[in-house]
C-alpha cells in the first residue's frame, strides 16, 4: 500500500506549484564591499576580521580566500597558513550598512522587497501576474545588472526563486557566486538532490546526526522520508514544516518571541587589561539596555561572558526582579565583575546577555524581593525618567552626545557590530 504522505504526486500528476517568492543573497558581502572600497584588493584573497589580532577570526572571506578553505570562523593565524598572501582587513560596519541600503534600493527598482532578513539577504513576493519562469528570470537579471550599475560591478548578488520562500533561498545558494536559479514545482524533488543535507537551512551538524540515526543520509532520502519520520527526527512540528516546504507548499512563518538580547566584543591587544576591558563591557550593557527598552521589554537575568587566554571562559548568571533600568543592571554587572576569577588576567573577549525577557505591560511583580533587590531598586520612577531622557537624546543626536561615566575612558571602543537579525543605524551607533 502506498502512503500518500511519502509521494509527490496527486491523481497521477506531479503537483505544479507556482513560483511565489524571489530571494536575493549577497555573495561574500563584507569581503566584496572591502574589494569595492579598495581596488587593490580585487582578485586577491581577503579576510575580514572584527579586530586586527592574530587570535581573532574571519567574519567573512572573499571567494579567492574560500578557494583555500578559509571561511567564516577561521582563526586569523590559521587563515595566513591556509592561504599565503591573504590580506586581512578590519571590518567597517558603517560602510557595509551604507551598501546594504543601496542594494535594497536597487532591488526595489526591480521588485518590491517584502522583508529584509539580514545584512545580506532579502526576499520579495511575486505578484500573481509575475510568476512565469521566463519573466521571473528577467527580474533576476535586472536585479543583478542594477546592482552592478548603481553600486559596483565588484558586489555580486545571487538570485533564486521558488514555490515558497524556503525553496527560493535554497535556489539562491545553489549557483553561487553571481548565480540565478529557479526551482519550479515540476522539477521537485530531483532538482534538490545535488545538495548535501547540511546545505538545507535548519540542518546543522547535530540535526544531520539525528537524520543519519533515522537512516537518512542523502537529500534523496530526505525528500522520500515520510512526514511522521521527519516529525520524529525534529521532535515536533518543525519536521512537519520541512516536509511541506520541500514539496513547495506555502506555510506561514512562525512568529517567535524574542528570548535574549546581547552584545559581545573581541578586544584588541591594547584593551585586554581588565581596567580597559571594563569600560567596553559597560558600553555593551548600555547598548543592550537601549535595545531592551526600544522593544518594550524587561529582563530578569544577566549573564556576563569573559574569555581569557588558554581558552578559559567564565559565564556567571545573576537573576533579579525584572527591570529595564541601565543603572540597576550596571550594579548587577558590577557584582558579577568583582567575582571573576584571576582578576588581573588579560581578557580576550567580553559579552553580556539579557534573558528571562517579558513584555513591559505583561508581567507579575515578585511577592518577595530577592536579596539583590534589597540593595537595588530596578523600577524606580526617577531611573525610568532618566533612561527615557537619555534614550531620546542619543536617538536624536547620536550616542556620543551623552553617556554614562563608566565608559568615558574607553568610549571609542566596542565599535558597531552587525548581527544576523539586527542592522544598526550608523548615525546612532557613533
Amino acid at each position: 500500500m502506498i502512503d500518500p504522505a511519502s509521494v509527490w504526486f496527486h491523481a497521477g500528476q506531479a503537483v505544479d506549484r507556482p513560483l511565489t517568492a524571489l530571494f536575493v543573497d549577497c555573495d561574500s558581502f563584507f569581503a566584496s564591499v572591502e574589494q569595492h572600497l579598495d581596488p587593490a584588493l580585487r582578485g586577491r584573497p581577503v579576510g575580514v576580521a572584527p579586530v586586527m589580532a592574530e587570535t581573532s577570526c574571519c567574519i567573512a572571506a572573499s571567494y579567492e580566500a574560500k578557494a583555500f578553505g578559509v571561511k567564516t570562523g577561521t582563526r586569523i593565524s590559521d587563515a595566513r597558513i591556509m592561504c599565503p598572501g591573504i590580506v586581512i582587513v578590519e571590518s567597517k560596519p558603517p560602510e557595509y550598512i551604507k551598501i546594504h541600503h543601496r542594494i535594497i534600493e536597487a532591488v526595489e527598482d526591480c521588485i518590491h522587497v517584502e522583508a529584509v532578513l539580514s545584512i545580506d539577504e532579502m526576499w520579495a513576493w511575486l505578484p500573481l501576474n509575475w510568476r512565469e519562469p521566463d519573466f521571473v528570470r528577467d527580474i533576476g537579471k535586472k536585479i543583478k545588472s542594477t546592482v552592478a550599475r548603481d553600486i559596483s560591478p565588484v558586489i555580486k548578488v545571487s538570485v533564486g526563486a521558488g514555490p515558497n520562500k524556503y525553496l527560493a533561498k535554497m535556489a539562491s545558494k545553489m549557483r553561487k557566486p553571481d548565480g540565478l536559479f529557479i526551482i519550479e514545482g515540476m522539477d521537485l524533488p530531483e532538482v534538490l538532490h545535488e545538495n548535501k543535507l547540511r546545505d538545507f537551512t535548519g540542518i546543522a551538524k547535530s540535526m544531520e546526526a539525528r537524520l543519519h540515526a533515522a537512516g537518512i543520509h542523502t537529500t534523496a532520502e530526505l525528500c522520500r522520508a515520510k512526514k511522521q519520520v521527519l516529525h520524529g527526527v525534529w521532535g515536533g512540528v518543525m519536521g512537519d514544516r520541512l516536509w511541506h516546504l520541500l514539496r513547495g507548499d506555502e506555510i506561514p512563518d512562525i512568529v517567535s518571541a524574542r528570548k535574549s538580547i546581547g552584545h559581545s566584543h573581541v578586544l584588541p591587544p591594547d584593551n585586554r587589561h581588565p581596567d580597559k576591558a571594563w569600560p567596553v563591557l559597560c558600553k555593551l550593557l548600555h547598548k543592550a539596555c537601549e535595545r531592551l527598552r526600544s522593544h518594550g521589554l524587561l529582563t530578569g537575568s544577566l549573564t556576563l561572558q569573559l574569555a581569557f587566554y588558554r581558552g578559559v571562559a567564565w559565564g556567571p548568571e545573576i537573576r533579579f526582579p525584572v527591570s529595564d533600568s541601565t543603572i540597576f543592571l550596571m550594579r548587577a554587572l558590577d557584582r558579577l565583575w568583582k567575582e571573576r576569577p584571576e582578576p588581573r588576567s588579560p581578557i580576550l573577549q567580553v559579552g553580556i546577555v539579557l534573558t528571562r525577557l517579558c513584555e513591559k505591560g505583561n508581567f507579575t511583580p515578585e511577592l518577595f524581593q530577592s536579596a539583590i533587590a534589597d540593595v537595588m531598586t530596578g523600577n524606580d520612577e526617577k531611573q525610568q525618567r532618566l533612561d527615557a531622557t537619555i534614550d531620546r537624546l542619543r536617538a536624536r543626536y547620536g550616542r556620543s552626545v551623552v553617556y554614562f561615566g563608566n565608559v568615558h575612558d574607553n568610549r571609542d571602543s566596542a565599535p558597531m557590530r552587525i548581527s544576523f537579525t539586527h542592522i544598526p543605524d550608523p548615525e546612532l551607533e557613533a
